[in-house]
């Protein structure tokens, strides 16, 4: 393998991301460019050496501090059946929101005790599906699911026991805090679609019921506040909420916090200049937060539940292009195209995200050109990045935009009946492809034609 050197974007760009001697980008020892010219683009990389740490140093920082801590992938950020076989062997578990994840996670016999199963509107299917596979813990999000949990859950007998089942489960609650992110994605204040509100007396009322119902074992309490969520204060603020809540309904009503999950949301590094405090950081602001508030109400301290999606796949990411047309108009801009756009990451138009990239194939060459990078979509929103300081840009050019593990894959969409793309896992020089492009027998698969 040919020697390589330091690369601009190293806090973003994968751990392995190095500059080979033909000046290209490389990625767990495979050429960026190579990977390109042999699966074509647009194409997600995904490096398992990142991956791993990243899974690990979660590990590693909670557990060092509170050994009873659960790590919970939150697979909406991306789950693939390779990611989810990784997850298993790192000893991760899995917070899933729908039957699609679930039966991506049963497909590769992802442990069903390290389950939990999230979402404001589970179908009475999914829930039956849930129960089916055993699945650890499923997180209630109102009175309507907890209903119908409960009778799902109540007439079935255990397989060890011979006992009625009582499906174990987490009350997900609102707790009125405002983590300070962007409004699609906060979740724990009052006006939001998901938990139940606390400042109501509605999350009494759900504790009280949770525990009268046959089919359900109430071993814990849920927040989740938004994400991404750069401050500490505002998970200091809601453990303060829920702890003091739950001290209270264990006077009234005898429950016992068993587990207490305060979410994920944490945020990783997009562009230059824009750290979030470290994964250690956030351990010891909940932990410690956790601890001493439990100290102070004579409690004992529950199990931890965290759930980082983002934070373990964002960075292990990068997406590749290939330039095509650009546009010059004077004195505004020029626009320079890409093979990819909204329909693989629809996350700038969407919320405003911003990224940074590199020129693959002149990874060293100075950023002097600044440009907006357009997508190929009929969408004048169809724009990855504004006014980005690149290499200069030409037609067949590969551009690798950094941190792109974390929601673009799970988003994307067939818009303008464009083709989702292909997948590869990168490691020691080799890569595996670990989902195909799609083709255009794909687009009409599950079309009914001739009609009759």
């Amino acid at each position: 393998m040919a020697p390589e050197t330091s690369i601009p974007l190293s806090d973003i760009l994968p751990l392995t991301a190095a500059v080979n001697e033909a000046g290209h980008l490389t990625l767990g020892g495979c050429d960026a460019v190579e990977l390109a010219r042999e699966f074509g683009t647009p194409l997600y990389v995904f490096d398992e050496e990142t991956l791993r740490h990243q899974c690990r140093e979660f590990q590693s920082q909670f557990q060092s501090r509170h050994p009873d801590t659960v790590v919970a992938y939150a697979a909406k950020a991306y789950l693939g059946r390779a990611l989810a076989a990784i997850l298993a062997q790192e000893g991760l578990a899995l917070d899933v929101v729908s039957g699609g994840e679930l039966a991506i996670a049963a497909s590769v016999s992802f442990p069903p005790q390290r389950i939990y199963f999230h979402g404001n509107n589970k179908s009475e299917e999914e829930l039956r599906e849930a129960l089916d596979y055993g699945a650890g813990r499923i997180v209630i999000d109102n009175f309507h699911e907890m209903q119908l949990l409960n009778g799902l859950s109540a007439g079935r007998r255990s397989l060890t026991q011979g006992l009625d089942h009582r499906q174990p489960v987490l009350l997900r609650l609102s707790p009125g805090v405002d983590p300070h992110t962007h409004a699609h994605t906060t979740t724990g204040t009052l006006d939001s679609k998901f938990g139940i509100p606390l400042p109501t007396g509605q999350a009494e009322a759900a504790v009280r019921q949770a525990q009268e119902m046959p089919g359900l074992d109430l071993v814990g309490l849920h927040v989740h506040l938004g994400s991404p969520v750069f401050e500490l204060d505002p998970y200091r603020e809601a453990v303060e909420v829920v702890l003091a809540f739950a001290a209270e309904m264990g006077k009234k009503h005898g429950l016992k916090l068993e587990e207490f999950s305060p979410g994920g949301g944490f945020a990783v590094q997009y562009v230059e200049g824009e750290a979030p405090p470290a994964i250690g950081e956030y351990a010891e602001t909940l932990v410690s937060a956790v601890t001493e508030g439990c100290r102070k109400r004579g409690m004992p301290v529950p199990r931890l539940i965290i759930e980082p999606g983002r934070a373990i796949v964002a960075r292990a990411a990068v997406a590749l292009y290939t330039v095509g047309a650009s546009k010059e108009v004077p004195g505004v801009r020029r626009f320079v195209s890409v093979d990819g756009g909204m329909a693989d990451n629809i996350r700038p138009p969407m919320y405003g995200s911003q990224y940074s990239a590199l020129v693959a194939n002149k990874a060293l060459e100075a950023r002097r050109e600044t440009v907006t990078i357009a997508g190929r979509y009929c969408e004048s929103g169809d724009i990855l990045m504004r006014d980005a300081e690149l290499a200069p840009l030409g037609a067949g050019d590969i551009l690798a935009m950094a941190t792109a593990g974390a929601y673009n894959l799970p988003m994307a969409s067939n818009y303008n009946a464009s083709l989702r793309p292909a997948v590869v896992l990168v490691k020691g020089g080799e890569a595996k492809l670990i989902r195909r492009r799609e083709t255009y027998e794909d687009l009409t698969r599950a079309d009914v034609w001739p009609l009759e």
